[in-house]
């Protein structure tokens, strides 16, 4: 193969994408190689005439007999039509070799008991290198000419038109927020923000269920995975128990309250309901993985796992400032593990071509002001999780704090003097118009414009739902 790319030099424009120097197992060859990619890249000719000089002091070309070596490696001229298939061939024996050096390293530390043992952490380890040795085939696949990417982007704009609501990408199940963002596209990082309270885990879990959903229905409706606006989801929850996120789901789609399931204050009827639903949810393709403490490393593989045994299309972590870093840059700098946690998250996006998306709290700060609507500045602990996301979405529900301003209940009736009672009912007034609604800001995005959408919270069942109503209609997209 050598040989025949110093006779042609142009079948290195096809070899190089996928073959480097160090798949070859002799070094001598591997600087052959490197050298004779070095001198086309330099638009200069790479013949053995070319190349000697550059060879004159190699110990291991003098073992040989010196530059001539080169010109040996030209004298099959037949080697011309079989280049592409030698490369192949030298490519999948780097494979076989990367694959054995895999095992023998799995072998040896399963073996050495001298350090703290940590069999899953091995495990972690050894199937990250088993999925960088899968991946190195895909090399080719990252250059895309114009005409590809042009293709992609149809390919996208039909699936929207197709769908009929304006998607693209994956459905969150409410129209008002597909509206905006057209959907959940594939290889973007979505940040949903919020205080405590305001219903984060709440409309993650309801986009996952809707999503789950629509994969459900459109596989029956014939529609294949591909082209469906839903997606198998893998819903990673640092925060809460299995069980836990079951239960809220469970809640939200037969209506009995979280807590009256939990306290088991159900009646025959809401127990019938309950059973229903579970029958319904029962086939969805949602995978939750509760472990907790999972590093960034670790939370990858997992997700490489269930891409390639479940198909999951779309991928949900509650929430990003519990997951761990690779502990590198030390104990005392959160901010660069952050950061490293947020690029993580980009780059599985990107590199299992799903959307992904991390809750995150955001900082004290908000309390502090009068407006307690979330701004960007507000992410907590890094400004990477806004330069690394597509899009920042922030839940805000302005009930939660009208709540807490009650005053005494006063009535005429009771005596109380008119400034009490008019008190009270201005905050009845208050409440009256933030009951039950929730807005999703949306302040961050590179497909589209920002801005806010309102949307209806259920906060005993917790669910969120379109606000249909004459004062709001969702703002669609032509």
């Amino acid at each position: 193969m050598l040989g025949a790319l110093m006779i042609d030099n142009r079948l290195a424009e096809d070899i190089q994408i996928k073959l480097r120097p160090e798949h070859f197992h002799e070094p001598l060859h591997a600087r052959i190689y490197e050298n004779i990619l070095k001198l086309i890249d330099r638009n200069m000719i790479a013949s053995p005439v070319t190349l000697r000089p550059l060879f004159e002091a190699d110990v291991e070309m003098k073992e040989l007999g010196g530059p001539s070596y080169l010109a040996q490696l030209t004298g099959s001229g037949a080697a011309i039509i079989g280049a592409r298939d030698f490369a192949e061939q030298i490519y999948e024996l780097a494979l076989l070799r990367a694959l054995i050096g895999v095992g023998r390293e799995m072998v040896e530390n399963a073996l050495d008991t001298s350090e703290q043992v940590d069999p899953k952490g091995q495990i972690e380890a050894a199937e990250s290198a088993l999925y960088r040795v899968a991946e190195e085939g895909g090399g080719e696949g990252s250059v895309k000419s114009f005409a590809q990417a042009t293709r992609m982007a149809v390919q996208m704009a039909e699936k929207a038109l197709n769908t009929g609501g304006g998607l693209s990408g994956v459905t969150t199940g409410l129209d008002s927020v597909n509206g905006k963002t057209g959907g959940l596209h594939h290889s973007d990082l979505l940040i949903l923000a919020g205080r405590p309270g305001m219903g984060k885990t709440s409309l993650a879990t309801n986009i996952a269920f809707n999503a789950c959903q629509r994969l459900v229905r459109d596989l029956e409706d014939g529609i294949p995975a591909e082209k469906s606006a839903g997606a198998a989801v893998a819903f990673f929850s640092l925060e809460m128990s299995a069980d836990q996120l079951a239960t809220r789901i469970l809640s939200e789609q037969s209506g009995i309250s979280s807590e009256n399931l939990r306290m088991g204050k159900i009646s025959q009827q809401d127990f019938r309901n309950l059973a229903r639903a579970a029958a319904e949810l029962e086939g969805l393709p949602l995978y939750i993985d509760d472990t907790p403490g999972l590093t960034i490393a670790a939370l990858r593989t997992r997700a490489r796992r269930l891409k390639r045994q479940k198909g999951i299309g779309f991928i949900v972590v509650d929430y990003l400032q519990l997951l761990q870093g690779s502990g590198k840059g030390g104990q005392d700098n959160r901010v660069q593990e952050i950061s490293e946690i947020s690029r993580g998250l980009k780059t599985l996006a990107k590199e299992l071509n799903v959307p992904v998306m991390a809750l995150s709290q955001l900082s004290r700060a908000v309390e502090s002001r009068e407006n307690k609507r979330p701004q960007l500045s507000d992410l907590r602990e890094s400004g990477s999780i806004e330069q690394d996301a597509d899009i920042v979405m922030f839940v805000y529900r302005e009930e939660y704090y009208v709540n807490f301003t009650k005053p005494k209940e006063a009535s005429a009736a009771a005596g109380d003097d008119a400034s009490a009672v008019a008190a009270f009912e201005e905050w009845q007034r208050a409440m009256g118009d933030v009951h039950g609604r929730a807005e999703v800001i949306i302040a961050k995005q590179r497909h589209g414009a920002t801005g806010t959408v309102t949307l209806k919270f259920e906060s005993k069942i917790t669910r969120f739902s379109d606000l249909v109503d004459e004062g709001y209609m969702p703002e669609m997209r032509g």
